[in-house]
């Protein structure tokens, strides 16, 4: 079992950038492969990116890619979510996912650890 925490969310202009984390307890993160999703007001929860546990397979949304990188280091338990070229419409709860398979998948479904979410706003 894993428990996920975010964090790095917060208020920004369009075109700044933030990291955000997603630190795992746990000794076995390393067999976890690790999703992004967002969920803004109103709207459905959203694919953003995903990583294998090995770290060397990605995915991304067509909405992100680009501007977003996803990577994880497991010797800290920690995978990292970095976005740039930030536009309003990419504010949202974002939240960390994981899954225990090699691979990271789109549906949301696929997970079954979640965490709690961080804000991040994204001003015009």
């Amino acid at each position: 079992q894993v428990q996920l925490v975010e964090s790095g969310g917060g208020l920004v202009q369009a075109g700044a950038s933030l990291r955000l984390s997603c630190a795992a307890s746990g000794r076995t993160f390393s067999r976890y492969a690790t999703g992004w999703f967002r969920q803004a007001p109103g709207k459905e929860r959203e694919f953003v990116a995903g990583i294998s546990m090995s770290g060397y397979s990605t995915l991304y949304s067509d909405s992100v890619k680009g501007r977003f990188t996803i990577s994880r280091d497991n010797a800290k338990n920690t995978v990292y979510l970095q976005m740039n070229s930030l536009k309003p419409e990419d504010t949202a709860v974002y939240y960390c996912a994981a899954r225990t398979a090699p691979f990271a998948k789109i549906s949301e479904y696929e997970y079954g650890y979640w965490g709690q979410g961080t804000q991040v706003t994204v001003s015009s």
